[in-house]
């Protein structure tokens, strides 16, 4: 039996590329490599540092918007997330607590939300294209 790439058995510890990917840059934004309000790198730049599709990558970065430590600006780009309290609070920390993002819980809940709206704004752009094709009307261009 073979496995569906992008799988893991159930326990295996061995993290997905998306997972090795938002890793990484947290490490970077962790290290000051990246800052607050820098530009993530692009998806074609990491689609070549990791070796991984755009799907992949895509993954990584709904991850990182999830947990609060990146931000989209449409038009521009990924950015690194502002938080409100001094970087220099998580230097204190050990383990799993140094690698949650500044602002946490509160970063988190914003970023999930704006992933709701944008992911419910695909779906109402999609509704409206099938509506178009299903009345004959196509689309412009097509």
């Amino acid at each position: 039996m073979t496995t569906r790439r992008g799988r893991r058995p159930a326990g295996s510890g061995v993290p997905l590329t998306f997972e090795v990917i938002a890793e990484s840059l947290r490490e970077r934004i962790r290290s000051g490599g990246l800052k607050p309000g820098d530009a993530l790198p692009t998806q074609a730049a990491l689609m070549r540092e990791f070796g991984a599709s755009s799907l992949t990558v895509q993954r990584a970065m709904v991850l990182l918007k999830q947990e609060g430590w990146a931000v989209s600006r449409p038009g521009k780009g990924a950015f690194v997330a502002h938080h409100d309290h001094a970087a220099a609070d998580a230097d204190d920390l050990d383990g799993s607590e140094a690698t949650t993002p500044v602002g946490g819980t509160t970063a988190r809940v914003e970023a999930m939300e704006r992933a709701l709206a944008d992911a419910a704004q695909q779906i109402a752009d999609l509704r409206g294209r099938v509506e178009a094709l299903e009345s004959g009307g196509g689309e412009p261009g097509h």
